[in-house]
């Protein structure tokens, strides 16, 4: 089963691309049955220790996910630490107190189950799919690791040597990648007061292989706690016996220190950007631009995630049409919202046609974004997103693994969890004159970054 770090919807565009012991009685928290589409019906509650958990029933077939998310990614990193979340992405398999190395894999497969785990800028994941009368397996395994996790040096140098294979084979080594993730990270928040999100999720080779066992272990204990995950269960199982699996198994995890909180500011008209890459492995040239937006939670988010259906999402958007069907300039192009606990970006993609310059594809693509500001869209068009945003989040909904992803989202991204069954109503709420502030507000060349990826031979701006 394959780790992987985490890639937003654009990597497809781009084809390559402690304390004393705690226990007690739970304390519970909230609930919400839902009723909108796509709604999520759950309860949660925090043990003692600080570990929210979070339950959702769904009887429709025998499967379980549980699903963990640490609130650590490339945040929370400090210069010489990049890439630790990622790393221990992968050392959490390596074994713990009761569970062999690569154990945690095989257990869950033998019994028709699946396992595996992300890392992104805000947390990194673990979870199981898993037949229903095996929920207890899944979860005592999570409390095992969680527990007592093998940080030893013989795991530590044999995870350092797979992760910077795989930064090398499927990051350094693909077409159009390492333009990307300076567009989504290097050049947008470089100095921006936002040095978290200045690094990929995937890491530093450099900073991976020169880190020591004390490193990891410092690191591990600061992040990898009761207090600092959310626990989420979604599925066909009994609430009552899966509440008593999670106070045997977890409950008597020490809390630990809580982490520093992250400062996270960024201006957002601080002068326009630009970078150039010379890749290897490029045949065309490739433009990527983002302008920089406010976090998931912000009301501002709403009217973003519209605007990026209406104006790059599919062959029927605004970019597509002009750039790739009228002027013929490009392959492909796109656009998405890219979401952070943090300021977040509103990004543009487009692979460029042979004999297409990099530059005159950037002027194309500039000139769709102030169109919209000189034909703002209609309300035909608004709905028209509003209604290709409604099917994919209702379709999103589906499975239990993606219920629990969408309920461990709302837990870390936004204010309260009980927006999970109450956002899609501010979607649709969402006016015109919504769109045009947000243009107008953040579509901004001050507050503009562009990415040139050129191929290395013949490739000419």
């Amino acid at each position: 089963m394959k780790l992987h770090v985490a890639r937003r919807s654009a990597s497809l565009a781009l084809a390559a691309l402690a304390a004393a012991t705690l226990s007690g009685p739970l304390r519970a928290q909230g609930a919400d049955r839902g009723s909108a589409p796509g709604a999520v019906p759950y309860q949660t509650y925090d043990l003692p220790n600080g570990l929210q958990v979070i339950l959702s029933e769904d009887h429709s077939t025998p499967i379980v996910a549980v699903d963990i998310w640490y609130h650590v990614g490339a945040r929370n990193e400090t210069p010489g630490r990049y890439g630790f979340a990622h790393l221990f992405e992968h050392m959490m398999f390596q074994g713990s107190a009761h569970v062999g190395k690569t154990e945690h894999l095989t257990r869950i497969e033998a019994v028709g189950g699946s396992v595996n785990g992300s890392t992104t800028e805000d947390r990194t994941n673990y979870f199981e799919i898993i037949p229903a009368d095996r929920v207890n397996l899944a979860l005592w395994m999570e409390a095992d690791r969680m527990r007592s996790l093998a940080v030893n040096q013989t795991n530590l140098e044999n995870q350092q040597k797979t992760v910077s294979e795989e930064l090398r084979q499927r990051i350094n080594n693909q077409p159009y990648s390492k333009a990307f993730l300076a567009s989504q990270y290097t050049i947008p928040y470089e100095g921006m007061g936002c040095p978290g999100y200045a690094h990929p999720p995937s890491g530093s080779i450099h900073d991976v292989t020169a880190a020591t066992l004390q490193d990891v272990k410092a690191f591990h204990a600061t992040y990898y706690q009761p207090d600092n995950a959310t626990l989420t269960v979604v599925g066909d199982f009994d609430p009552a016996q899966v509440k008593g699996f999670i106070q045997q198994y977890f409950g008597g995890i020490p809390r630990a220190a809580t982490p520093t909180a992250v400062s996270c500011t960024v201006n957002y008209s601080a002068g326009f950007r630009m970078d150039t890459v010379q890749d290897t492995k490029a045949n065309v040239p490739a433009v990527i631009w983002a302008y920089r937006v406010p976090p998931d939670s912000s009301a501002d988010h709403f009217p973003l995630a519209l605007l990026a259906v209406l104006f790059g999402q599919g062959q029927s958007s605004r970019m597509y049409r002009a750039v790739v069907n009228d002027a013929g300039a490009a392959l492909q192009a796109s656009a998405a919202l890219s979401s952070r606990v943090g300021p977040s970006l509103f990004f543009g993609f487009a692979l460029a046609n042979q004999g297409v310059s990099a530059d005159s594809l950037l002027t194309l693509m500039e000139a769709q974004v102030q169109r919209l500001k000189t034909d703002p869209p209609t309300e035909a068009e608004l709905q028209k997103a509003k209604n290709t945003f409604e099917a994919d989040f209702v379709e999103g909904r589906q499975t239990d693994l993606s219920k629990a992803e969408a309920l461990q989202h709302y837990a870390l991204f936004r204010p309260s969890l009980s927006e999970v069954n109450g956002d899609l109503a501010r979607y649709e709420a969402v006016t015109v004159d919504d769109l045009k502030r947000v243009i107008d507000k953040y579509f901004v060349r001050a507050n503009l970054s562009v990415v040139f990826d050129l191929p290395a031979k013949g490739g000419d701006r």
